[in-house]
């Protein structure tokens, strides 16, 4: 079966639902899956304090470094629900509190600076379209919490996660079941959720999803170290991700990037990406690949590469 039949008369939006049969009791964790870094980067509040990095807090009240913050730190241009049309099927989602907020539990994403909108709006949009996709199993990884005081953290997390499993309900998949589509498609359950909390004891929350990532704003150098983490310290049956995303320094040399006037994180990804792609190419015949998180999944065919690596294990 040609790879391009995944992608149906609806584009990529329905693609786990058309792969062949012999991949349907396939455990997910062996499957090629698209996913977003940092999927609520295109959200930033331009408005909003600066939340990192921590040398640059200070001047949050200056219009023309947020700017500059937020010009570095948009990995993504396309709307969450857009991004699930795509075809993505894991979500980067990183949470924070703003201080001084007047309601205890409110809490945002962020990258860089805060998002507009707040994380109950984006989930009940993110089950609002896995209501009307049942047969797409959409991994929501939740993480980096920050501005969890210990005062308030475990209400935070409590609060947070009575939601979710109050939104989502019969839509989880437990913790403790070995997923593929078909189990899936079998009970109704179209949402996992890995939550990077220790300290929960839900059996439909999935623990933290190991993510690999280069550190490097270099392909090269990227590909090398994404090598020799998938080689050591891939997970046997777990989610695992592969990320392709470029990483700015965290020191002085930061300042190489961001000062460039007609340059942005975007420009630079997208001279990056069809190389990165290549190389996941090349990998998948050397080594298991699962899910694969990316900026700007909406360009280079990124999703559909992806999609199209699963029909090797078909054709083997």
């Amino acid at each position: 079966m040609p790879a391009q039949k995944s992608k149906g008369k609806d584009g990529m939006s329905n693609w786990m639902s058309q792969l062949p049969p012999e991949l349907h009791t396939v455990p997910l964790f062996e499957l090629a899956l698209p996913g977003s870094h940092d999927s609520m980067s295109y959200d930033l509040d331009i408005n909003s304090s600066i939340i990192e990095p921590d040398g640059l807090k200070r001047l949050s009240k200056i219009y023309c470094v947020r700017k500059i913050v937020r010009k570095w730190a948009i990995t993504q241009e396309a709307t969450i629900t857009k991004q699930l049309d795509a075809g993505v099927r894991y979500l980067d989602l990183r949470i924070a509190r703003k201080p001084n907020d007047t309601n205890p539990t409110r809490l945002y994403f962020y990258h860089g600076l805060y998002t507009r909108a707040d994380v109950e709006t984006v989930l009940k949009d993110i089950n609002d379209w896995a209501g009307t996709h049942p047969k797409e199993i959409v991994i929501l990884s939740l993480s980096n919490f920050k501005g969890f005081d210990k005062k308030i953290e475990k209400q935070l997390h409590t609060h947070l996660l009575d939601f979710i499993k109050t939104l989502f309900g019969a839509k989880l998949a437990p913790a403790w079941e070995k997923p593929t589509l078909k189990s899936c498609w079998d009970n109704g359950r179209n949402i996992i959720v890995s939550y990077d909390y220790r300290a929960h004891k839900h059996v439909d929350i999935w623990k933290k999803i190991n993510y690999f990532y280069g550190n490097s704003m270099e392909p090269a150098k990227i590909e090398e170290r994404l090598c020799l983490a998938l080689e050591k310290e891939r997970p046997d049956q777990h989610f695992f991700v592969c990320g392709l995303n470029l990483t700015l320094p965290h020191d002085a040399r930061i300042l190489k990037y961001i000062l460039r006037m007609c340059d942005n994180f975007i420009n630079v990804i997208q001279r990056s990406l069809p190389k990165l792609l290549q190389w996941v190419k090349q990998q998948s015949f050397k080594m298991p690949i699962n899910i694969v998180a990316s900026d700007l999944v909406t360009r280079n065919n990124f999703v559909s590469t992806i999609v199209e690596l699963n029909f090797k294990k078909v054709n083997a």
